[in-house]
This record gives C-alpha cells, sequence and structure tokens, in this order.
C-alpha cells in the first residue's frame, strides 16, 4: 500500500550551524544564543539542568531542554517547546520539518526498510515508501554517516526530514512492535503456508484458525485500542478481505485506511475482541453485539459497542467507541447557542408529553438525547431508559436492553417501564406502531418521553408518526416538539483563514436572493494539527420546533408537509440551512460542510 505523502512546513533558511554528529547541549544551547531565541542566562540554566541530568547520553538534548520550559526571546512570553525546538532544528539543519501523523504511515511497508535496533540506534524512523524513494524522520539530522549505506542497500533515494524526537521513540516502539506481532501470529499459523484461496478464506472465518488468546493477537488488538483513542477515532472497522484485510478508523466523520493485516490474523483479532466483549466465540454465521469497558491512555473509563456480521471472507467487526466526556457534554459545548438551548430546556423540562430527536444514523442524537437525560435526572425523579443497544451505561438512569429473541421490543419495554412509576422514560427509536402508541400512552397518563426517530427535517417527524399509523388527533395532544440535527466538521482554530464568501454561495445554501453578512467567515488551510485537512472536531446543527398551538390545528390525517413546513417557519422555524449559515457567519465551519450533510433543496 502506498500511503499519503505526509505534510511538511518548509524550513526557512538561517545562518546557524551545528557541527556534525550526534546533536550535544552545548552547541544547541550555543547555537539558540546565537540564533536570539535563548537568553544567555536561560543558556546557564540549560547547561547546569544538563550537568546534573543522569544518563544524559540516552536522552535527546532538544527534550533536555524542552523540560526546562525556558522562555523563548521570540516571540516574548512564548516557551521554548519541544515542537518549537524541533521546527528550530529543521530551520538550521535546512531540513523539512514533519509532524509525523501515523494515520498516513504504511506501518508493514516502511517497519520493513530497517530492523528496529538500527532505527533507535541512529534515532530514525522510515514514515513513506516507495519502488524508488523512502522518507525518513530523523532527530539526528548532522549524524548521517549511515545514509549512503543505507540507501545502496535499499536501492532507494531516500529524503530526510526532522521530527519530534519523542514521537520518533514512540512510533518505532509501536510501529516494529505490531509488525513483529502480526508477523509472530501469521508464522504460528504456518509459516509456509501460501495465501488461502476463496473457499479456504470463508472456511477459515467460520473456524477461527488463530488463537484469540496468542500474545501477539492480543499485542495487536490492545495497539488499536490505544491508537485509536490517541487519534480520536470515534470507530474502529475490521474489515476481512480476500488477500489483505484492513483497519480503518472514523474520525471528524471520516473514515481513514489505517493498517493492514493478513486475513488469518484478523480472524484472530475479531476473535479477540469477541472475547473481550462477551460474545459467543463459536458463532460465526449470525450478527452478534458486545461491548467492552476499558480506560484510555489517560485513565478515563471509555465504554465500546461491538457489533460482528458475517461476510463473504469472514466477521467484519465495528467497535463504536464511546467517551464518558463527549456522551455527557453540557448543551452548548455541543453546538446550541443560548437561543436554542433556552427553548430545548422548556420543551424537556414539561411534565408529560412527547419530544422528538431526529436525523440519521451517526448525527449526534444519542449523544443529544443522553446529555439531556443527564440534566434531568436528580434525585427525587425516576428517569428510566429502553434501548437498543445501551449506548452508555449510567448510574443515573435505570437502563433496559430490548431482545427480540424474547419478544422484548421497544412496546414491550415501554410496557414494563409504566409499571415502574417513571417520571422520565427515554425509548431509543420508535420504529413501528406498537412503539408509538405506548409512548402515546406513556405521554397521555402523565410522563415526558424522549425518543428518537428516523427523518431528514423536524416537520417531516409529524408525517412520519402519521405514516406509522398513529392517528393525528393524538399526535397534536402529545407531541411537545421535534428537534432534527447534524453534525459538521469545524474548521482547525490553528489554521483557518479569513474567506471572503461570495453571493452566489449562499443562494446555493440558502436559495436565491437570501445572504448573510454579519460576522466572518473564514477558509480551511491544512496544518500539522489537522492532519493538512483544515477541519478539527465536529459540532451539531440543530432545528428546533416547538409545536405551538397554530401548528396542532394543522396536524391532520391528510396534512399538507409543505404547507406544515412553512408555517413552522412563519412560527419561527430555524431551519437546518439557517442554522448552518449562522455557523458560517461565526467563522465556525464552511458551506461545503454544510451542504455536504444536508439534503438537496427541493
Amino acid at each position: 500500500m502506498e500511503s499519503p505523502r505526509p505534510a511538511r512546513d518548509r524550513a526557512a533558511p538561517t545562518d546557524v550551524l551545528l557541527p556534525p554528529g550526534r546533536l550535544l547541549m552545548e552547541p544547541i544551547v550555543a547555537a539558540l544564543v546565537a540564533d536570539g531565541l535563548l537568553a544567555e542566562a536561560d543558556a546557564e540554566r540549560a547547561r547546569a539542568g544538563a550537568r546534573h541530568t543522569r544518563a544524559i547520553d540516552a536522552i535527546h538534548p532538544l527534550v533536555l531542554l524542552a523540560n526546562l520550559k525556558l522562555p523563548a526571546q521570540r516571540p516574548l512570553g512564548t516557551d521554548l517547546s519541544l515542537e518549537r525546538l524541533t521546527q528550530w532544528l529543521a530551520t538550521v539543519s535546512g531540513l523539512d520539518y514533519l509532524r509525523i501523523d501515523p494515520t498516513r504511515v504504511d506501518v508493514s511497508a516502511t517497519a520493513a526498510l530497517v530492523s528496529q535496533a538500527y532505527a533507535q540506534r541512529h534515532r530514525i524512523l522510515p514514515v513513506e515508501v516507495s519502488d524508488t524513494h523512502a522518507t525518513i524522520a530523523t532527530s539526528e539530522p548532522a549524524d548521517v554517516a549511515w545514509l549512503p549505506d543505507l540507501q545502496r542497500l535499499l536501492r532507494r533515494e531516500i529524503t530526510l526530514v526532522v521530527a519530534n524526537p519523542l514521537d520518533i521513540g514512540r512510533y518505532t516502539l509501536q510501529f516494529f512492535g505490531v509488525t513483529r506481532s502480526v508477523r509472530g501470529a501469521r508464522d504460528s499459523r504456518d509459516p509456509d503456508a501460501a495465501l488461502p484461496s476463496f473457499e479456504q478464506l470463508v472456511e477459515l472465518g467460520r473456524a477461527g484458525d488463530v488463537n484469540a488468546d496468542d500474545h501477539h493477537i492480543v499485542h495487536i488488538v490492545d495497539w488499536l485500542l490505544q491508537y485509536a483513542y490517541e487519534q480520536r477515532a470515534s470507530d474502529i472497522h475490521l474489515e476481512p478481505r480476500r488477500d489483505v484485510s484492513r483497519v480503518r478508523f472514523r474520525i471528524d466523520g471520516l473514515l481513514h485506511k489505517v493498517f493492514e493485516l493478513p486475513g488469518p490474523v484478523m480472524v484472530g483479532v475479531v476473535s479477540r475482541v469477541k472475547v473481550l466483549g462477551r460474545m459467543d466465540l463459536a458463532e460465526r454465521r449470525r450478527p452478534q453485539d458486545g461491548r467492552i469497558k476499558t480506560r484510555s491512555p489517560g485513565g478515563r473509563e471509555v465504554e465500546m459497542r461491538l457489533s460482528t456480521m458475517p461476510t463473504a471472507f469472514g466477521e467484519k467487526c465495528v467497535l463504536r467507541i464511546f467517551d464518558p466526556d463527549t456522551a455527557f457534554k453540557p448543551l452548548e459545548a455541543l453546538g446550541f447557542d443560548a437561543g436554542e438551548a433556552r427553548a430545548w430546556d422548556a420543551m424537556v423540562q414539561r411534565p408529560h408529553g412527547i419530544v422528538l430527536v431526529t436525523g440519521p444514523t451517526g448525527s449526534g442524537k444519542t449523544t443529544t438525547l443522553y446529555s439531556t437525560l443527564k440534566g434531568l435526572a436528580t434525585p427525587d425523579l425516576n428517569v428510566c431508559t429502553v434501548e437498543d443497544p445501551i449506548e452508555m451505561v449510567s448510574p443515573e438512569f435505570n437502563q433496559m436492553q430490548v431482545h427480540a429473541a424474547i419478544d422484548l421490543t421497544f412496546g414491550a419495554g415501554v410496557r414494563t417501564l409504566l409499571r415502574q412509576d417513571p417520571d422520565i422514560i427515554m425509548i431509543g427509536e420508535i420504529r413501528d406502531l406498537d412503539t408509538a402508541q405506548m409512548a402515546v400512552q406513556a405521554s397521555l397518563t402523565g410522563h415526558l418521553v424522549l425518543s428518537t426517530l428516523h427523518t431528514n427535517d423536524a416537520p417531516s417527524a409529524v408525517t412520519r408518526l402519521l405514516d406509522l399509523g398513529l392517528p393525528h388527533y393524538l399526535i397534536a395532544s402529545t407531541l411537545n416538539g421535534v428537534l432534527a440535527q447534524r453534525l459538521v466538521r469545524t474548521l482547525c482554530p490553528h489554521c483557518k483563514q479569513p474567506r471572503a464568501i461570495a453571493d452566489d454561495e449562499w443562494h446555493a445554501l440558502l436559495g436565491a436572493g437570501r445572504t448573510i453578512s454579519e460576522g466572518e467567515t473564514y477558509g480551511p488551510v491544512g496544518c500539522l494539527e489537522c492532519r493538512n485537512t483544515g477541519y478539527y472536531g465536529r459540532v451539531g446543527l440543530y432545528e428546533l420546533l416547538p409545536i405551538s398551538p397554530v401548528l396542532r390545528a394543522l396536524v391532520r390525517a391528510d396534512m399538507d408537509l409543505a404547507a406544515f413546513s412553512r408555517a413552522a417557519v412563519g412560527e419561527g422555524l430555524r431551519t437546518l440551512r439557517m442554522a448552518g449559515a449562522a455557523k458560517v457567519a461565526q467563522g465556525v465551519t464552511t458551506i461545503a460542510e454544510i451542504v455536504a450533510v444536508l439534503p438537496p433543496q427541493e
């Protein structure tokens, strides 16, 4: 696999020179003083700190300097951080600076270029390779005696870039460690075996030929989980294929291929995940669901929901990562503005009625509901949920899992909850008439019901309930309001630049003749922090529709959705496109992102 070329920052030329060979503290400090970045008094602190540090030869001098947190002379008020020092080192060396993005590195290909001992000895790490060229990151740009020999051995042109010494050390251990584990897991099966045929792969997927408890497999899974946490992934996709299986992460809503595994090794990895999720290891013909509770490298408790699916080449597995810090955010952190937050709070503070959250899969509906329930769940209220599956286990709620095999459906679950003296009921999804009828019954008997629907916008929720078979008068009397939502990528705060938006772009979003002139708009650029995409993180767009008396009167069996939508706008509804335009005017995102997640205008 050929990976995308990593993003590099070209350094500006400088007159400061470093002596050839391994970097030492004294020449580095002298060069920083000569370049005007370090004051002489602080240079003495650096020399004194180096003299009192044990095993100084094993620690890179830039790491020692960064740990001292010395003030920089320019710009004033900043510190000489490790990343700043690494960029400076690239400048004085005349090389490109690279912030290593592990999702853009073909780990198996780059780890095959040199041995781990060789990489550690010279403080280098291959980050990109093709048939004729290799890019190698180094933290010792003046120590290149190894370069000619390696270039002849590899028969490739080698380009050096300067990278953070801690990143080089960390990724050297990770990349070579996981590659060694993949090789060990593959060879433990049969070191001389040829690639299996299609029929053999299918049979292998059924048999589970690789031991899920093999220490190589355990290491691969542990590395994948840690890797996903570090990269802010929301989902891990383990996808078997005919020749080479692949691992992909969903980051900020987009899938990125991060690793490739031999087919038999992927079988072992999926089996290991199923063991962790307490799923039936022997059952490979039917889909299964499971759950893992673990901790991130930072010590935070993280839950993962597992789902397996049989495919032609074995079991595909998806791990959805639920970070409690994300699932229970305040409304403002989710993207609600002050007016939307007040209107939503007023809607869910009512003692009874139905409140719906709509949108496609992956639009953040569950996060909105959990955050709302977290705020509602006081000690004097009984908050109960029926879900399929339980997304996040919370001690504040009484949560029940749907089990269709034993006829515990959403409708049956709500019937049970009504006998549990609830105050607030959350239904994972209204999918059928039985569930809708039970939601109506619960609201009519004095309970607040929160649930989700799959519709494109808020007004469509009413017609969806009519399509399910609910009488229009029950909808009109029980529905408090509807919230439609989407998730859009937000511009990277580190690199976004002001950008004027033409009137025709506003027209494409809002319709002919409509623009927004307030606020300062920005466009994506791309930097090291956002992996050169220009976007970092996501935020919600919300279309909040309280059911006013005017709108209740329009809910009929033969309701005209277009007329209902126009009346809703007349009652103050801000559509998803209007909400998106406001986010663009605030400099949060771009029109292209809004248009990408919203249905086309009719």
